[in-house]
């Protein structure tokens, strides 16, 4: 089965938007376009249900149902339970409430390891608990690769350790983390297993369950929805943490780690992702499948797309003398975010030139600076990153290739 691109893209009003047109985007790492499915929701949710949802009127009863809907679906696509499922403002501030949440579990002394792959977004609330008593260990990657070692990893486990924050993938170094092994080795030494799934996600949703995940969080607005962050919570562990809303709220496992309550809108409308993961499907393959397998489906439908665009830029890439490429090479060990730096021009000269060539894409840390620091990467001016999803064509592939040969 091959993707039907055209199909595909005019499910995103991007690729008919006049101001768009010509211009390639390569900077979905850092945010994808929404797709239509979800614009129409969001945009009627504020035209006839922006009032105070769960209340018996037509208008407020439509909102709870909007809401209900995006927690019932989300946790079949995901293979949870919806009382699993939370929405945040964002990932980074999910992680800030998560700390809180679970410093009083643990006592002074106790550890927990953080990998130095991650995104500073499930990495810097967890290391300033070390400001609480607990004893931060960290993880680092490959000086070389930017890749995690599990066999580094087990040797930094204690008899006190309580948990293992990591990344499913970097979003600099692209490379996919065997997250099962990992959870299962946490699993072990009796600590759980935190993963940030801000950079797989938009290639196709996890199945939480398949990969151990005491939590799992990633970001909407990366996969083609609103700007929250949606987290999974293993519905054993939200028991034992600390409420984080109002008083009253405790015992409430969706209010409680939502402490300035739920975005009513955004959440209504996040069901339009599946609405279009649904089309999708039943555009590419006439079997009835349930959530997970048509989430399924749809990962390897995306992942053999992405993968061919992947080989072709990765074959230019490597084909150059005048790049390094950050991360593995080889396309099967990693997801459409690539990173590089020029070695003959600076990234300001190379990016000025892609930019006249009608290239959306992003230079930085992104965030992602303790993998860089690892890999001795100057924060400043840090990478030039290039990062596609499933509705990347290979036109826009070749226009990237044709701009990087000028501006390298």
């Amino acid at each position: 089965m091959k993707l039907d691109l055209p199909f595909v893209r005019s499910q995103f009003s991007a690729f008919s938007e006049p101001t768009l047109e010509g211009w390639a985007f390569f900077e979905n790492a850092g945010g994808s376009y929404p797709c239509i499915q979800f614009v129409e929701k969001l945009t009627n949710f504020y035209r006839k249900n922006k009032v105070q949802p769960y209340y018996p009127y037509p208008a407020s009863t439509k909102a709870g149902e909007m809401m209900d809907t995006s927690y019932k679906r989300m946790a079949e696509y995901l293979n949870v339970e919806d009382s699993e499922v939370h929405f945040g403002p964002s990932t980074t501030q999910n992680v800030y409430v998560l700390a809180h949440a679970m410093r009083p579990m643990w006592e002074e002394g106790d550890e927990i390891i953080v990998s130095c792959q991650d995104h500073e977004a499930n990495a810097g609330a967890w290391r300033r608990l070390s400001k609480s008593g607990i004893k931060v260990i960290e993880w680092h990657v490959d000086s070389q690769t930017g890749l995690l070692d599990v066999t580094v990893l087990k040797k930094l486990f204690s008899n006190r350790t309580k948990m293992v924050a990591f990344p499913h993938c970097s979003n600099v170094i692209g490379h996919i983390n065997p997250v099962k092994e990992i959870s299962q080795m946490a699993r072990e030494y009796g600590a759980l297993s935190v993963i940030d799934g801000v950079g797989y996600a938009p290639h196709g949703f996890p199945d939480i369950k398949s990969v151990l995940a005491d939590i799992y969080l990633f970001s909407l607005y990366k996969t083609f929805g609103p700007h929250l962050g949606l987290m999974y919570v293993d519905k054993e562990l939200i028991q034992k943490m600390e409420n984080q809303s109002h008083f009253f709220k405790e015992g409430v496992t969706k209010s409680m780690l939502t402490p300035a309550g739920p975005d009513h809108a955004q959440i209504g409308a996040a069901s339009g992702i599946l609405d279009y993961f649904d089309k999708v499907y039943s555009h590419h393959f006439e079997e009835e499948a349930n959530p997970v397998q048509r989430n399924k489906a749809l990962v390897k439908l995306f992942r053999a797309h992405e993968s061919e665009l992947l080989e072709h830029l990765l074959s230019f890439l490597r084909s150059r003398s005048d790049v390094k490429i950050v991360g593995p090479n080889n396309p099967t060990e990693r997801l459409p975010i690539v990173s590089i730096i020029p070695l003959n021009k600076t990234i300001g000269e190379v990016y000025a030139k892609l930019t006249e060539y009608k290239l959306m894409l992003g230079t930085g840390d992104f965030y992602a600076v303790r993998p860089l620091m690892d890999m001795g990467i100057p924060l400043n001016p840090g990478v030039l990153r290039m990062s596609f999803v499933h509705y990347t064509s290979m036109e826009e592939i070749n226009q990237l290739i044709a701009g990087l040969k000028v501006a390298l």
